[in-house]
């Protein structure tokens, strides 16, 4: 009992340090708490997250904040087509000591750091995009042989420009499925626009503060890890992956028309790593089945494609996802 009551109070303290970080970003990322809240999601689930947006849209800002709040060590790589995997992780150099003798000394990338920005991820080419590859998994690099640990905690937030743009590549399908969230960011509303204007073409724009400690962002990390999940949600949380597998007995005939491949096992867990922080931001100690659908689309969209015809049809995926959860709630309630 002792420890059932210790841990909603950690529960909610944390949610109250969270709401503090929110209030703190916001001083300078103005507006879009949506935005914000898959960002913070994606730092408190101990993975990573992939901005997409057209540029001039304050993604850059948002990560440069939540780097300074949450306490962590930032580093920034600037994707371009000629960038090389050895920019990324770092490489070995010959070097000539006093006594004449060579050796060579390991010059580490921007890579080994806690919290890394790949800006305009997808203007580089496929080989240096895979460099990231066993880093995002595996939180460390092979380098000569030789396996290197990165940053602890380690995050990367990755900014991509929409693929209609020219001088872009699409991302591997692998990749993407590392990305624990997809983040949209949208234009902002009139207001929101209006606020940005004023806040940041003064003499003085506002400061963020620190929140967290990388050592305070590892504790809450295993604290999400410990909050409880009904059962209910645990098979909400089966039924909408698994509608979206167009091989799957029983789903949805637009599914079987209209996606090519539908999202694997890594999708339940983000999911279930999610719904916690979701409930957490919005300052509940459980989540619940419509968290589930709050979080299909972020979870989903780069996990799953649409077939050519769909596509040649006009369909968009994220129509599709917000569709189909929409029914598998219906199905849940009616149960």
């Amino acid at each position: 009992m002792a420890e059932a009551e210790n841990l909603v109070a950690d529960i909610e303290a944390l949610g109250e340090k969270l709401a503090l970080a929110k209030a703190s970003i916001t001083k300078r990322f103005i507006g879009q708490e949506r935005v914000v809240d898959l960002a913070l999601t994606a730092l408190l689930c101990g993975g990573h997250g992939l901005l997409i947006g057209l540029p001039g849209l304050g993604k850059t800002l948002l990560v440069d904040t939540l780097a300074k709040v949450m306490g962590l060590d930032g580093n920034r790589i600037q994707f371009t087509p000629d960038l090389m995997p050895a920019d990324i992780l770092g490489s070995e150099v010959l070097e000539k000591k006093k006594g004449g003798e060579r050796a060579f000394r390991f010059i580490e990338g921007p890579v080994f750091c806690q919290l890394l920005m790949a800006d305009e991820i997808n203007r580089a080419s496929p080989r240096t995009q895979s460099a990231l590859l066993q880093a995002m998994q595996e939180k460390e690099v092979t380098i000569a042989g030789e396996h290197r640990a990165l940053g602890v905690p380690f995050h990367v937030l990755a900014t991509q420009n929409p693929i209609e743009q020219e001088g872009t590549y699409p991302l591997p399908e692998a990749q993407l499925d590392r990305f624990l969230v997809q983040i949209d960011v949208d234009y902002p509303d009139r207001d929101t626009e209006r606020d940005i204007l004023l806040a940041t073409t003064g003499i003085e724009e506002a400061v963020s503060e620190q929140v967290f400690t990388d050592k305070e962002l590892l504790k809450a990390q295993t604290l999400l890890r410990r909050m409880p999940v009904g059962e209910a949600v645990v098979e909400t949380i089966l039924d909408l992956v698994r509608a979206f597998r167009p091989e799957e007995a029983g789903v949805a005939q637009i599914v079987r028309d209209s996606v090519a491949w539908g999202p694997g096992p890594r999708a339940a867990q983000a999911l279930m790593l999610t719904v916690r922080a979701q409930a957490l931001l919005e300052g509940r100690l459980v989540p619940s089945a419509e968290d589930v659908v709050k979080m299909a689309r972020p979870v989903l969209s780069h996990r799953m494609a649409l077939t050519f015809a769909a596509r040649a049809r006009g369909e968009e995926l994220g129509s599709l996802i917000e569709r189909i959860s929409e029914e598998v709630m219906r199905i849940e309630a009616a149960a």
